[in-house]
């Protein structure tokens, strides 16, 4: 057996175990590379080359981003804002039949929009609409889907973690190109579940006087100096005035002003913002550094290369190839969480992808898109899980009601693959793309 064969071996079987196991995804990473080394080098080299690696891994200034993006979202959800906006999707819903479930929606769209976290959106915006659902008469399990669901959305606009991090590892795909990218993809996948949810007849009607004494103009006035994080954040970027890192720090200092404006955020609970945001930065920093080890065997083992000559001795077809893509990141997504993935399979598909013609722009879109739809799903989909606490509802009741708007999530994901100006048109109008 040849060494690469061996690596390939070792490295998907030892992976799956510690999967089954239960492993955390990030040690089942470290641990398979190590393992997957091991034919080839002694022990205590190989475990300096991970080391390496992920040291190499993580000197970039561009993570910087990532650790001052989470924070600005956990400030701005202490402060007040996601209360603000929340109840302005609730205003905006008005009396429509099913109004509770088309604000989650819009809630979830605009809290993700300042916060870039998917679980974060579902435990927030959840938690102050479980309530409301269950007063209403919503079926809480078809409630709990709308917020899995709709999660997402925040994940496809800055400031986008995950399109940040797609951007570093794909070695130079601009953000701001990525973060214009998404508003479309966005607003489709919204779009998906508003679908489902108009589909269904039985829902209780909203309140008329949601549009009445000018409860709508309040509830816009109060959501706007949250809103405007977006316009900051991406009018700067666009016109050149500070970096995508620079943007993390600026985002940070306007949610602590929002914060101390609302009088929602006091001294005394920045220390516990701090070590929580510290905590969540790690995690995702740990993966992208044992992410970055596997890749780096990936390239020993030759794995790009074998994928890229057997997908393209399957078919050329461009179609085909972006097919199959999909559907393979689709699976994985079940089973990998969406920093790992991007990680893992940018190095992989990304080249492939360049060669029959797709933008990296483009290609960044459908890749984070999947992983959003990857999120929604069990075993490790983490908006599942969260949403499945906050509203108290088993799975195996959830997952019935998830189910149409997964479906209709993956025919937007087509539009998004097949029609290319769905994510290219607004960065090309605004001079971001050649």
């Amino acid at each position: 057996m040849s060494p690469q064969l061996t690596i390939i071996l070792v490295l998907s079987v030892s992976f799956s175990v510690f999967l089954v196991l239960g492993v955390p995804i990030s040690v089942c990473i470290a641990l398979s590379s190590f393992l997957a080394l091991l034919p080839i080098y002694d022990p205590a080299l190989a475990a300096q080359v991970i080391g390496h690696s992920f040291l190499s891994s993580l000197d970039n200034f561009g993570f910087l981003a990532i650790p001052f993006f989470v924070l600005a979202g956990q400030l701005m959800n202490a402060g007040g804002v996601a209360r603000r906006l929340i109840e302005f999707a609730k205003v905006l819903s008005g009396p429509l039949p099913g109004s509770l479930a088309y604000c989650n929606v819009v809630a979830n769209f605009l809290f993700g929009a300042v916060t870039g976290s998917a679980v974060a959106s579902a435990a927030a915006v959840g938690s102050a609409m479980a309530p409301a659902q269950k007063e209403e008469g919503y079926d809480p399990a078809f409630a709990a889907a709308v917020n899995i669901a709709s999660s997402t959305t925040g994940l496809l606009t800055p400031p986008s973690n995950s399109l940040i991090l797609y951007a570093l590892v794909s070695g130079g795909t601009s953000v701001i190109a990525l973060f214009v990218a998404g508003y479309i993809p966005a607003f489709l996948m919204a779009l998906a579940v508003v679908a489902v949810i108009a589909a269904k007849k039985d829902l209780p009607r909203g309140n008329m006087a949601n549009w009445q004494g000018g409860r709508l103009i309040r509830a816009f006035v109060d959501a706007v100096p949250s809103l405007f994080l977006v316009v900051l954040v991406m009018g700067g970027l666009i016109a050149g005035v500070f970096t995508p890192t620079e943007a993390s720090t600026v985002s940070v200092l306007y949610a602590l002003f929002l914060g101390f404006l609302y009088r929602e955020l006091k001294v005394r609970h920045l220390p516990r913002i701090f070590a929580s945001a510290i905590s969540t930065a790690s995690i995702v920093l740990f993966l992208v550094a044992t992410s970055a080890a596997m890749s780096w065997v990936f390239s020993i083992a030759e794995i790009p290369v074998f994928v890229s000559n057997t997908m393209l001795a399957f078919s050329q077809e461009p179609w085909v190839i972006l097919l199959m893509m999909n559907l393979i990141m689709l699976v994985m997504g079940t089973f990998m969480d969406i920093t790992p993935a991007i990680l893992i399979f940018t190095p992989i598909f990304l080249p492939i992808a360049t060669s029959i013609g797709v933008d990296p722009v483009h290609f960044g879109i459908i890749m984070v898109f999947n992983n959003c739809i990857g999120i929604l799903t069990p075993p490790v989909g983490s908006s599942l899980f969260v949403g499945s606490g906050i509203y108290g509802v088993p799975l195996d009741k959830i997952m019935p009601r998830l189910m149409p708007m997964f479906w209709s999530e993956c025919l937007a994901l087509a539009l998004i693959t097949f029609i290319p100006e769905l994510s290219l048109w607004l960065p090309r109008i605004l001079g971001l793309l050649k």
